[in-house]
């Protein structure tokens, strides 16, 4: 039977995934169809999951235009095993890595690039608490870098880059958990874009890497197999065992996004998402956004209330409401509605409702 009684699920990660995709999981997963075995149950080198594998690539590749240069690879270790990879494999010796920090994330992902080689802060929001995206002009790149680094979307603070910066030619790296495939993405602008699943593509414990091929000569045979991008192109994800059960989801994820339109539908959905709880936000003062304004997320909306004490009280009530996982980051405090691609809309109706309540009550 279809699942029917579900809360309305905030978390920032294992996040909700869409219905339809777990219904189909549900009903397949004593026996995918024509099988005869759960997809958990079948070999990694069975043409049955190459299949789906390469159909999930496929669709990747159909969804966000990805262009005929570029690989896609489905890896394990989350994007922290990506803050690695990416200096591993593309930072050449002598050369540096430019890293924009705008963030909880983005600092660990420079922190991981400094034990690999030289890296250069090329611009910092921190002393602004990270509520905003730096702009252009302050950013300060090292000509022939290596690479430049970005963390496209905030996931603790909230901000989120509206469009990459400019490299000056050196390839973009990009960290997008948090909101990939969240609108139209032009791949050809990237080097390399990474993204734990677990926010807006599927389940935990599968990472989704587009790279473009010409990169791959910068990863030297001395590098630790598994973490070589050229041996996982090589082999197409299928050097070891891959996440079997994360990859199917993921698929199903991505087709679920193909039948909504693509992503200038998925756009729109969460456009007019964002835009119904930054409303309520903002409408009176009792709450309070933390992230200025033309640096907002549309999938992590952050905001405080007048003291801890009505926080703490909103939670609880929120919490009984059927409204979870809206407690902030422990790093920040305050208030975190993660309104991810699967997210449905009278969730963030409902919580607006809730808000204005908790405000008439309390305010």
């Amino acid at each position: 039977m279809p699942t029917t009684t579900r809360i309305y699920n905030f978390s920032a990660g294992p996040a909700v995934l869409p219905l339809p995709v777990l219904e189909e999981a549900q009903r397949d997963l004593v026996s995918l169809p024509g099988v005869g075995m759960s997809v958990m149950e079948i070999s990694h080198r069975s043409k049955t999951f190459e299949d789906l594998l390469n159909t999930a690539i496929a669709d990747i590749r159909a969804l966000a235009d990805v262009p005929a240069d570029y690989r896609i690879l489905m890896l394990q270790g989350g994007a922290t095993l990506q803050f690695s990879m990416v200096p591993m494999n593309l930072l050449t010796p002598g050369a540096t890595a430019d890293y924009i920090d705008t963030g909880s994330w983005a600092d660990k992902a420079a922190k991981e690039a400094k034990k690999v080689g030289t890296v250069n802060i090329a611009a910092t929001t921190k002393a602004d608490l990270y509520t905003r995206i730096p702009r252009q002009e302050e950013l300060r790149l090292t000509p022939g870098a290596a690479y430049v680094h970005i963390t496209t979307n905030n996931t603790i603070e909230g901000t989120a880059w509206k469009t990459p910066p400019e490299t000056g030619g050196a390839p973009l790296a990009a960290d997008t958990s948090s909101d990939m495939f969240s609108a139209p993405i032009d791949v050809s602008r990237f080097g390399v874009i990474y993204a734990g699943a677990q926010k807006n593509l599927g389940p935990s414990g599968v990472t989704l890497v587009i790279l473009r091929e010409d990169l791959l000569s910068r990863s030297v045979d001395s590098l630790p197999v598994m973490l070589n991008y050229r041996v996982h192109a090589e082999n197409n994800s299928l050097y070891n065992t891959p996440n079997t059960f994360g990859v199917y989801i993921l698929g199903l994820t991505v087709k679920w996004l193909r039948s909504l339109g693509g992503l200038p539908a998925i756009a729109r959905i969460n456009q007019r998402k964002a835009a119904k709880l930054y409303a309520e936000v903002d409408r009176t003062g009792f709450y309070r956004g933390t992230a200025q304004k033309e640096s907002r997320s549309l999938m992590n909306a952050t905001f405080r209330l007048p003291s801890e004490e009505l926080e703490k009280l909103f939670v609880k009530e929120s919490t009984a409401a059927g409204l979870d996982g809206l407690k902030g980051h422990r790093s920040v405090g305050g208030m975190r509605a993660s309104i991810y691609n699967a997210f449905p809309e009278e969730g963030v109706d409902a919580l607006v409702g809730f808000m204005r309540e908790f405000e008439r009550k309390h305010g």
